[in-house]
């Protein structure tokens, strides 16, 4: 079952990625609630035209030991992934352990934020993450019989093929979180074992996003 929390705040949208353009008639959307589910919020704020999103507050990822705050955290996580995903501008702040390293490379493939907390070097690592972030840097796709990630947030690329169906199983019921414990132990270990699972808390969270066409051929993604 996955884990989303109750009563998330209102973002604001706009209907251009260009701060100056936003500021036309027509150009904003508002704040606008965040209803449904959490699957199908992308495609509900593209519908009505969400090009620059902000969301209000800041992921805190050092505190998450409690349930409804990590269900939050990961409810936001989503949306930034999802939204990145679709291309749309995503404005949001991040926080890290003071003593995080270079942690902000697991969620580089996302829309960089406008500030990272806590480490020292938090405005060197933004940004290398604004130099180096382009779409499709880590993604996931279903074929006919198999799944494949292929991930290029540390340079290089790193693909990964499964056609066991437990994998595609583990995906689809982490990509919106569930409890870590929710799930067969040997498959998460290799997610965690290749980066591609982020703990949130007692939740395990999906982190490539996935695409149905590629933006570029397959070939050089």
């Amino acid at each position: 079952m996955n884990i989303t929390a109750t009563a998330p705040p209102a973002v604001r949208a706009w209907r251009d990625y260009d701060p100056d353009v936003c500021t036309l008639p027509g150009m904003y959307l508002g704040e606008l609630a965040q209803a449904g589910p959490i699957e199908e919020e992308t495609d509900r704020l593209w519908k009505l035209g969400a090009r620059r999103v902000h969301l209000p507050g800041t992921i805190d990822l050092t505190d998450t030991a409690d349930p409804g705050t990590a269900a939050r955290t990961v409810r936001s996580l989503s949306l930034v992934r999802d939204l990145t995903a679709r291309a749309v501008l995503v404005e949001w702040n991040l926080r890290l352990d003071t003593a995080a390293g270079d942690a902000w490379q697991l969620l580089n493939h996302l829309q960089p934020p406008q500030r990272i907390d806590g480490p020292a070097d938090g405005s060197d690592a933004l940004r290398a993450w604004r130099r180096g972030h382009y779409l499709c840097k880590c993604l996931w796709r279903k074929g006919p019989g198999f799944v494949q990630i292929r991930d290029r947030r540390w340079g290089e690329l790193r693909r990964f093929t499964a056609d066991e169906p437990e994998y595609e199983e583990v995906i689809e019921r982490l990509a919106y979180g569930a409890p870590a414990e929710s799930v067969p132990a040997e498959v998460l270990a290799d997610f965690r074992g290749e980066q591609l699972v982020l703990d949130v808390g007692e939740l395990a969270w999906w982190l490539p996003y996935r695409v149905s066409r590629w933006l570029q051929e397959s070939m050089v993604i």
